[in-house]
């Protein structure tokens, strides 16, 4: 069974949560009862962990330009611990470095090979079956790589935007699989916040993508939710916390977190090109800049950000 992405319902919570509050505090101020929140504990379920090298190979489902498809497989490249001597911190190896504090060592990812179907040879409108069918054949499957699907702007996918902006699981032949919607034409408002106003809670001005790209740079986001995801909780027995069929794992636990002080429909605060003005957290290869999530760190049981 998959384990999805369901980024939209918990900023959906949380901003309603936060609405909610604001109300109480204005209607009666001296009724507000400060709750103290109780820690976060993502618990181990004793099942399988990622750990060594594996190859991500993609397929790039429906029609995508050069300079999308080099964002994405800049970030891949950037999650190599050899990419940060080529990068300033914050870097992108930084963040994905605390994948391995996980107890069983650490999972190096590096890009593989890469398959563009312009010809949608399924159609434009997938089932998840179909999705999971497409990353098993990614490349040469093998147990040591994932099959990484991307779906362009016009794909429609079951339970896309209605319910997750992607979602990863096991694959036969290969060690698991991930896919990711660019949300750009359907939901960026729930998929590719915070580059989009959200179509609930506080309306406060959208960032600049770091890439010119709100579709692109918001599945970077989203990717690096469920590649973290995958290689804590690939078969749905390691670390996270809730129900097995709705878990809160490595990253989804932190949902709407980029820097410090961030709260519900605030993303926190976080580093500004001062030539583009845009928004970013970590730093990659070649120069590029992008926004990753926080990750709850199993040594400190916070969520972690790297600015």
């Amino acid at each position: 069974m998959a384990t999805f992405c369901t980024l939209t319902p918990l900023l959906t919570l949380c901003f309603l949560l936060l609405l909610l509050m604001f109300q109480s505090s204005t209607a009666s101020p001296r009724k507000l009862i400060l709750v103290q929140q109780q820690p976060l504990v993502l618990q181990y379920h004793n099942g399988p962990l990622l750990t060594g090298n594996f190859s991500l190979n993609l397929i790039w489902y429906g029609r995508f330009s050069p300079s999308q498809r080099s964002i994405v497989a800049d970030f891949l490249r950037s999650l190599s611990p050899s990419s940060a001597g080529f990068a300033a911190p914050p870097t992108v190896a930084t963040w994905w470095a605390t994948t391995s504090l996980y107890g069983h060592g650490p999972a190096h990812l590096t890009l593989g090979s890469q398959i563009l179907d312009e010809s949608y040879s399924l159609g434009n409108q997938l089932t998840s079956s179909q999705i999971t069918a497409m990353a098993g054949r990614a490349g040469r499957p093998r147990a040591d790589s994932i099959g990484v699907v991307i779906t362009s702007s016009d794909v429609a996918v079951e339970g896309f935007c209605s319910s997750r902006c992607g979602a990863h699981g096991p694959a036969a032949g290969s060690a698991g699989y991930v896919w990711v919607g660019d949300s750009s034409a359907q939901c960026p408002g729930q998929c590719a916040w915070p580059f989009h106003q959200p179509i609930y809670g506080p309306q406060t001005p959208p960032l600049v993508a770091p890439n010119g790209d709100v579709g692109m740079d918001g599945v970077v986001i989203n990717l690096a939710t469920l590649l973290a995801g995958a290689v804590t909780n690939p078969n749905g027995r390691g670390y996270f916390q809730g129900p097995a069929t709705a878990p809160l794992e490595a990253v989804t636990a932190c949902t709407g977190m980029f820097g410090t002080g961030a709260y519900p429909g605030y993303p926190g605060k976080v580093l500004v090109d001062p030539a583009s003005g845009a928004s970013y957290n970590a730093r990659g290869v070649d120069g590029r800049k992008f926004l990753l999530p926080a990750m709850w760190n199993p040594k400190t049981s916070q969520c972690t950000t790297l600015v």
